[in-house]
């Protein structure tokens, strides 16, 4: 995943339980524009704020590691 791919996630979750981005900014406790730059790939976002604002969707985040080589 991609940090575009990651911010079409968030657009779609965002607007799938109808919230303004206004509205998504005050529940995560980042601001309107930090929305913006995450919705549209901006590479360079603090990993925690990111984080919080996934996780105030109601989604989560794994990682898994590599497949073992043979």
């Amino acid at each position: 995943m991609d940090s575009t791919s990651l911010g079409l996630l968030v657009r779609r979750e965002r607007k799938a339980q109808n919230l303004k981005q206004a509205e998504l900014a005050a529940v995560s406790g980042v601001g309107v524009r930090f929305i913006v730059d995450l919705e549209a790939g901006k590479p360079t976002l603090q990993l925690g704020k990111v984080l919080q604002v996934i996780t105030t969707l109601g989604c989560e985040v794994q990682i898994a590691p590599p497949a073992s080589r043979s």
